[in-house]
């Protein structure tokens, strides 16, 4: 007892222990994607000064915006003075734009979760289900046809899906929107609220202008959705094979449990905390590698803000963006760990 009872006081001081190695995993890994990011945008043979001046200005305006950058700083300098404006949450202005860099982000975010958000849904909903079909029926033709739409899903390029289903279905079967957002007819009549359509265009009960970007919604998320579900459709197979070669597989038969049981209630439950990981960074993913579907689909999202500064040379947006990317990845890879312990006790 006395031995318990001297080691309970550390029973709490563990957790604390363990979050404090996770959030000094995050912060230099964030230091981390920023320097690396940083010194790569510095050595690119692009200059943000003729970007803001432009190719006309004389050499004394060229100076002038070239100090006011602090280019004429050390790099080591210009970053750490980058780092001090970060933590007053200041990443700058844009040249693209002019905005400040957090107010772009805030305005082409919501546009590339709305598409990705849409997307993981189709590819989760379609993709699972395939991906536990293809197991139960290894080896036959049931099998190979899932992993033939698997791997055309994930080897053909995607803008060329894109450009091949506005020409199908916009422009000769009329089932879709084209490209945009929304039609014409309702741009800016919706209030923005979240930044995502539906449920901006839903709050403001125009229904009109819901249909409209839900119509727009259908393509460019279904072909995304075609790419998450190739990924996890081959994820899940693999899972279940591995699951249904198992010794309580085999006992379960032999009880006389049904095969839908044996499945989806012992053998899918087995893999569901897997699957939550595979889900949660196929949509980080998405979020991050929209950028070919939304300059396909003229969408106003992140993806698009994110080339459009780096081939502007635009620093300050590219970092930001980068910031961005890697907050998404860390908040998802939290969450998945937070949701295995949820779903699996042994892990807590």
């Amino acid at each position: 007892m006395s031995h318990l009872a001297a080691t309970r006081p550390w029973a709490g001081a563990q957790p604390l222990a363990v979050w404090a190695r996770k959030l000094s995993a995050i912060v230099l890994t964030l230091l981390g994607l920023l320097a690396l990011t940083f010194i790569i945008g510095r050595v690119m043979p692009l200059d943000p000064v003729l970007s803001i001046v432009g190719p006309d200005a004389d050499q004394s305006t060229y100076e002038q915006v070239y100090r006011q950058l602090g280019l004429d700083q050390p790099l080591y300098v210009q970053f750490v003075y980058y780092l001090g404006d970060l933590l007053q949450g200041d990443l700058g202005n844009a040249i693209l734009t002019g905005n400040p860099v957090t107010h772009d982000i805030a305005r082409v975010l919501p546009a590339t979760i709305e598409l990705a958000s849409a997307a993981i849904v189709l590819g989760t909903l379609l993709g699972v289900p395939l991906g536990v079909f293809a197991a139960t029926h290894r080896g036959r033709w049931q099998d190979q046809l899932v992993r033939v739409l698997s791997l055309t899903g994930y080897s053909v390029p995607i803008f060329w899906f894109g450009m091949m289903g506005l020409l199908v279905f916009y422009a000769w079967l009329d089932w879709v929107g084209g490209v945009g957002r929304v039609g014409l007819a309702f741009d800016g009549l919706v209030p923005r609220v979240t930044g995502m359509l539906l449920i901006d265009s839903a709050l403001a009960g125009n229904w009109a202008a819901w249909r409209s970007a839900l119509h727009h919604l259908v393509l460019p998320a279904s072909i995304l959705g075609l790419h998450s579900m190739a990924y996890i459709s081959r994820m899940t197979r693999s899972f279940m094979l591995s699951q249904l070669s198992q010794e309580y597989v085999l006992t379960a038969r032999v009880k006389g449990l049904s095969e839908r049981e044996v499945i989806w209630r012992h053998a899918f439950r087995n893999i569901l905390v897997q699957l939550l990981t595979i889900v949660a960074l196929a949509y980080g993913g998405l979020l991050e590698g929209a950028v070919l579907i939304e300059t396909v689909f003229a969408w106003p999202g992140f993806g698009q803000y994110l080339t459009s500064s780096l081939l502007l040379g635009d620093m300050n947006a590219v970092m930001g963006s980068v910031l961005v990317i890697g907050l998404i990845f860390i908040g998802l890879n939290l969450l998945s760990d937070a949701l295995y312990r949820v779903f699996d006790p042994r892990t807590r």
